[in-house]
């Protein structure tokens, strides 16, 4: 945190950049919808379940996120809030998208934890949570779907503590769960919110109350749920820490609200606790030294770049999240990897596959950048100073596989569909040393779905993937003349990735284990950070 430093200009200070996290089905893309319809930005939430149009949902925008009701992709969303501006990155909450997580959680400041009010702690969740942990992000967390049978409360906030060893102050209170949830008592504010089951997009009414004692309680909750809900809070007063900012933006504490996003309630009280206790804009880390929000350069780093969003033009988006200073649209920045300057004359904001012409931004914002192709993951632009922002990683794959064209003369046609989403950083592609053709190598197998969807969609061009002798690959670095003789004694094994970086293809943990043995100066890595 930025200590010692004067307060953050107003516009800058205003901002607030988070994720929202969570095992698939907890219900992110649905709180993502009511964060925008409470925000102003849409008027109808495009449930992910529903029919029709309203099954569009603002933050899905590659088909087969559509078709299917799960977001595959990270999509970034800005809009006002109060006297606020959120920018929203929704991640993919399925395990076999999670490196596009990884690398968003490194462009925000914060992360909300979506947890399914029945299932708790998930494995995902899990896993999403402990990048957090390792980047110091504060977490809030928004305990969903407790219109539905859910557990004990006390129990959630126990798993949440012992599981992630963090923290847990309870923000809120619920009042029943499943068909007896009235709604909650909100803690911070000694209020009584009620919830419409009629309709979805609006919260029934908030009864200030003074204290647990006030007579009003009576006659909005039915006797038993309020000597329940007595006794809980103070048991939850006397157990639980209260809320405090400074153990929020550390990461020691995570202030937990209570709620169904389906039914709009909880939601309007998180994004007020994202507002009032959620980070400024935070430094940014680079190779030389930290990159404050409130220096006069504009600096900014791309952590995601997106080809194809709208399937009328061929364009490929560079995400850039901004680190420091006040931009304007038709900037000269430096694009610090090719020493060239780029005239960023239509830089877009967005609303999920929606953009409009971003005349400015300031540090914190994410703006998108059309270009055709000079932008890659971790590239750096500035006023000048040649910085190199660390920390975005790239992940070795889990699941290796050849691929082939339908139509064997397309061959070009492929290996153009192929690097770009290499650039993309939804694949990995290796050009092996020996033979002819590519291996693509991805964490889940659902991966290997959405990218022969989207070739076949984006390029005209129907693939199919072939089982590999490969299981796994490793990056390797050493001395020249050490690279040189392990190169020409393990051709069978070697080849580039997208970058032209040596990596070494293997089948099994022998193979690893030999390499390491005899080449004791070769380093192999399953990370390499992404940097320009």
């Amino acid at each position: 945190m930025q200590q010692n430093r004067p307060p953050l200009p107003p516009e800058i200070a205003r901002r607030r950049t988070f994720a929202i996290i969570a095992h698939p089905d907890a219900g992110k893309t649905t709180l993502t919808e009511k964060f925008l319809l409470f925000g102003g930005a849409i008027q109808m939430a495009g449930q992910v379940r529903a029919k029709g149009e309203a099954r569009r949902t603002k933050s899905d925008f590659i088909k087969m996120e559509q078709d299917r009701g799960i977001s595959v992709s990270a999509s970034a969303m800005s809009f006002d809030f109060r006297e606020y501006r959120f920018n929203l990155v929704d991640t993919p909450g399925h395990s076999d998208f999670s490196e596009d997580t990884y690398r968003t959680l490194t462009a925000v400041d914060a992360a909300v934890m979506v947890i399914d009010g029945a299932k708790g702690v998930e494995s995902q969740t899990r896993k999403l949570f402990e990048v957090c942990r390792l980047r110091d992000l504060p977490i809030l967390t928004f305990c969903n779907k407790m219109d539905r049978e859910a557990r004990d409360t006390f129990e959630i906030i126990d798993e949440i503590q012992e599981n992630l060893a963090i923290d847990v102050s309870p923000a809120s209170w619920p009042i029943g769960s499943g068909r007896d949830f009235l709604g909650c008592y909100d803690i911070l504010n000694d209020r009584l919110e009620l919830m419409d089951r009629a309709d979805r997009n609006r919260v029934a009414e908030t009864i200030s109350i003074n204290g647990l004692d006030d007579p009003k309680l009576e006659q909005h909750i039915p006797a038993e749920a309020l000597s329940r809900l007595r006794e809980e809070l103070e048991m939850a007063r006397e157990l639980l820490p209260a809320l405090d900012r400074d153990s929020l933006l550390n990461g020691s504490m995570t202030p937990i609200w209570f709620g169904s996003a389906i039914n709009s309630f909880g939601v309007k009280e998180l994004m007020d606790g994202i507002a009032k206790f959620g980070p400024e804009p935070q430094p940014q880390p680079t190779a030389a030294r930290e990159v404050f929000p409130d220096e006069d350069a504009v600096t900014g780093v791309v952590f995601k770049v997106q080809a194809n969003m709208d399937p009328k033009h061929r364009d490929r988006v560079a995400f850039v999240r901004l680190a420091s200073g006040h931009f304007t649209r038709g900037m000269k920045l430096n694009h610090v990897r090719s020493k060239k300057a780029m005239t960023i004359s239509s830089p877009v904001l967005f609303l999920a596959a929606d953009r409009e012409l971003a005349e400015e931004a300031w540090a914190g914002d994410i703006i998108g950048i059309p270009n055709h192709g000079q932008l890659r993951i971790g590239d750096a632009l500035t006023e000048g100073e040649a910085l190199r922002f660390t920390g975005i990683p790239s992940f070795a794959p889990e699941l290796l596989q050849g691929v082939r064209a339908g139509d064997p003369l397309k061959a070009k046609h492929l290996e153009k569909a192929l690097l770009q989403f290499a650039e993309e950083g939804a694949a990995k592609v290796f050009k092996p040393m020996i033979g002819s053709g590519y291996i693509v190598g991805v964490v889940g197998p659902l991966q290997f779905d959405v990218l022969a969807s989207r070739i076949e969609q984006e390029y005209s061009l129907p693939v199919r993937f072939e089982p590999s002798q490969f299981s796994s690959a490793r990056w390797v670095q050493g001395p020249k003349a050490e690279m040189d003789k392990f190169m020409a004694v393990n051709k069978g094994h070697i080849a580039q990735d997208s970058d032209g970086d040596t990596v070494f293809l293997t089948r099994l943990q022998w193979d690893i284990d030999r390499i390491t043995r005899d080449y004791p100066e070769l380093k192999l890595t399953a990370t390499k950070e992404m940097m320009a």
